[in-house]
């Protein structure tokens, strides 16, 4: 699957929690990665975490890419079962997502509004979701205004176990129409 956007097309493919290891612990232990919480995590631990996510039925972890490099990471979960169980209370069509556009020398501008547009056309390639839910830490200023940017709205703060966060949606309707795009135009 893919969805064009204004820095190219961006394809995804499951992650290999083995054959990615390597990468991911690159990316998740930068300091750009401090809202993830896996600072201190070691090789195994990112093994660890990535086999929990492959084996579970309610969490799915992928890779995109741009010209076959992989080049951020999506995850995205049935708030029913994981992250969310008990926080609010979820509709039909709500699914979860995380998405880490890693560190590099050489940004590009508009690179983590492309990803994050191209995650979420993909989530709603899925004629059953109806909403992207995301909880990101009430502190991650850059990561709120970025969500809004591409059509999440803040409903409220709520406490999880590891952090205070910012309970925000994104409607199908709502995606769509700030984004002036068709489903067909973002999937392949």
């Amino acid at each position: 699957m893919s969805a064009l956007t204004d820095t190219g097309t961006f394809t995804f493919r499951p992650l290999d929690p083995l054959q990615d290891a390597e990468l991911l612990h690159r990316w998740l232990t930068h300091p750009k990665a401090a809202f993830w919480m896996m600072q201190d995590a070691k090789l195994e631990d990112v093994e660890r975490a990535y086999m929990e996510i492959a084996a579970d039925e309610h969490q799915h972890a992928l890779l995109g890419l741009q010209d076959g490099v992989p080049v951020f990471l999506m995850e995205y979960y049935d708030p029913r079962h994981r992250e969310l169980v008990g926080l609010y209370e979820p509709l039909p069509g709500d699914v979860g997502m995380h998405f880490l556009t890693p560190a590099t020398e050489a940004p590009v501008h508009g690179f983590t509004r492309a990803v994050i547009t191209a995650v979420l056309a993909r989530l709603f390639e899925d004629p059953a979701v109806e909403r992207v839910v995301v909880e990101p830490d009430v502190s991650n200023t850059a990561v709120h205004a970025l969500n809004e940017a591409v059509g999440f709205v803040p409903e409220r703060e709520i406490q999880k176990p590891e952090k205070m966060a910012l309970l925000s949606f994104c409607t199908r309707d709502r995606f769509f129409k700030r984004h002036s795009l068709s489903a067909t135009a973002v999937s392949a």
